[in-house]
């Protein structure tokens, strides 16, 4: 069990976990077509085939069920097909048996896989990842904003649970940006890509007691949707293009419908055929 959710104690019987990138601030765009992207055709020399690869890059991780992948699990599934369909990649089998086999897709993983191995495709990857990090860190802070509503949503879910920030990004970065819009008061716990997968963290939470019932996963991404399902929790979705709606009602309707034990149910299955049909759109 990672040392954060060891240490962290249950203080309310509700628990709401909530995505970052995409979901409470609004940078998943940016970021992917800014930093992600642009890093990984400078990393491997993919000039010739940019268009081509930038486009295959934000499907993947934008515009399709595997938006919100952890980066490395993307990263991995782009180079295989690079390597399948438009020039050969050196070690890419190594690097998708590590992404798809790793508790931790993080810096920290990936450069243990560089030591452990010798294998250079470990270090073009760890140096990628550290490129995109100075990246997102130099972006505009204009350009890390949060959705509209997200601040009076926190503050609602704060006042009837616990609260963890639940990413697959970064630490530092999210917690930077939690803290330029002053949201980390309202949060007990962050959780990044350090912690392991998004569905662990959340079945370890509940080892701390609380009822499924009364766990409520928040996020914009399939990923999210299944940490909640696999672990019997609630899922309540940030729809694309339609994220500030999305966190009135969670303020006015679905956080109300939670603590009145009417969430599971009829409400569930509305907000998830909403949600995957919203993705298909």
């Amino acid at each position: 069990m990672p040392d954060k959710i060891r240490d962290f104690r249950k203080c309310r019987e509700y628990l709401i976990c909530i995505d970052s990138d995409g979901c409470v601030m609004d940078t998943m765009d940016t970021k992917h077509k800014t930093c992600f992207g642009p890093c990984l055709i400078e990393a491997w020399g993919l000039g010739p085939w940019k268009d081509r690869i930038l486009c295959r890059w934000n499907e993947i991780n934008l515009y399709s069920a595997t938006r919100g992948i952890n980066r490395f699990l993307g990263l991995a599934q782009i180079l295989e097909e690079i390597d399948r369909e438009i020039t050969p990649v050196e070690g890419v089998a190594d690097l998708k048996a590590w992404a798809e086999g790793s508790r931790e897709l993080s810096n920290d993983g990936v450069r243990r896989a560089w030591e452990r191995t010798g294998r250079s495709i470990f270090e073009k990857a760890l140096r990628w990842s550290e490129q995109v990090n100075r990246q997102i860190r130099a972006m505009d802070p204009k350009e890390k904003r949060a959705f509209a509503g997200t601040r009076e949503a926190l503050e609602k879910a704060h006042a009837i649970a616990d609260v963890v920030i639940l990413s697959s990004a970064n630490r530092q970065a999210v917690q930077e940006e939690w803290e330029r819009q002053g949201f980390l008061p309202y949060t007990d716990l962050v959780l990044a890509q350090d912690a392991g997968t998004k569905a662990e963290c959340v079945r370890l939470l509940l080892q701390l007691g609380y009822d499924p019932d009364r766990v409520l996963v928040i996020g914009d991404a399939p990923g999210d949707c299944q940490a909640a399902l696999e672990n019997q929790a609630l899922y309540y979705p940030i729809l694309v293009k339609r994220e500030p709606e999305s966190w009135n009602r969670f303020t006015e309707e679905a956080s109300e419908k939670l603590v009145a034990g009417g969430y599971r149910g009829a409400y569930q299955d509305q907000v998830l055929k909403e949600f995957w049909e919203n993705l298909e759109k």
